[in-house]
């Protein structure tokens, strides 16, 4: 279970990179009702997403050359350039080498082996997201891969992660994913990783982290996405002892998953 008491290799940054930042902060305020603060002149564009005045993620125009629109997932680490080297070992590429940002931290930028961009953010002033596992913020981060194994191996290299596989039917399996240092008898399970499907492999389909928002009614917040101009990828459907979910992308072309959560989003 995601917490905003953060250890290394949890997620504890989310952010949103996208070609129009006030339609974006539109949309969002419609689905969600978060609302945006700017991180301040200097900052080239990028802001808070807040609900109830507690940073849930954050929003800023595309910076690398032929990017997509995509919400990013970072992972805590206590020293971004020892991680960047741990990612260089393991057969990851640097997008964007360790930079401070201001006094707020210190962040660096990869691609996993098997394609997946990720980020790290080493605290310094903001520790993190302020507010998880609440109706209306990130309650899950999970990576579809061109390749499980290697995608774990890789995140167990880089991160330590420990991982727990359960059977989806045939020879396909969920990873549930853990980081070293959860307090114990506690659910430590932040994040999956599966395989991507032979239909999708064949469509085109890449490795991505996607990022879950957990709500309160998932069939209505899916209505409200697409009335607000988002594209379905799935639509509403339940998973015994999971909950109901859905995944859509915004009008730009980012995806993420929406999921009413048994029991945890009630």
């Amino acid at each position: 279970m995601l917490t905003t008491r953060y250890v290394p290799g949890t997620p504890n940054w989310l952010d949103l990179g996208t070609p129009d930042v006030d339609a974006a902060v539109a949309f969002y305020s419609a689905v969600f009702g978060w609302r945006v603060q700017s991180a301040g002149p200097e900052s080239g564009g990028y802001g808070f997403f807040q609900l109830d005045g507690k940073t849930v993620g954050a929003v800023g125009p595309l910076t690398e050359e032929g990017a997509s629109p995509a919400w990013t997932a970072y992972f805590h680490t206590g020293d971004a350039d020892a991680t960047t080297k741990a990612v260089e070992q393991a057969g990851g590429a640097v997008r964007v080498p360790p930079m401070d940002v201001f006094t707020a931290g210190r962040l660096a930028a990869y691609t996993d082996p098997t394609g997946a961009d990720f980020a790290v953010w080493q605290p310094g002033d903001v520790p993190g997201l302020e507010l998880v596992m609440e109706p209306n913020t990130l309650c899950w981060t999970e990576l579809y891969t061109t390749d499980v194994a290697a995608a774990k191996g890789f995140y167990r290299s880089v991160f330590s992660w420990s991982f727990q596989d359960l059977p989806m039917g045939g020879d396909r399996f969920y990873s549930i994913v853990s980081s070293p240092g959860g307090g114990e008898g506690e659910d430590t399970g932040q994040g999956g990783v599966m395989q991507l499907a032979e239909e999708n492999l064949a469509a085109g389909s890449a490795s991505e982290w996607h990022p879950y928002f957990g709500v309160t009614d998932c069939d209505a917040t899916f209505a409200a996405a697409l009335d607000h101009g988002a594209t379905v990828l799935i639509p509403p459907v339940s998973a015994p002892g999971i909950g109901r979910l859905a995944m859509v992308t915004d009008p730009a072309g980012a995806p993420f998953a929406l999921i009413k959560g048994d029991p945890e989003m009630t």
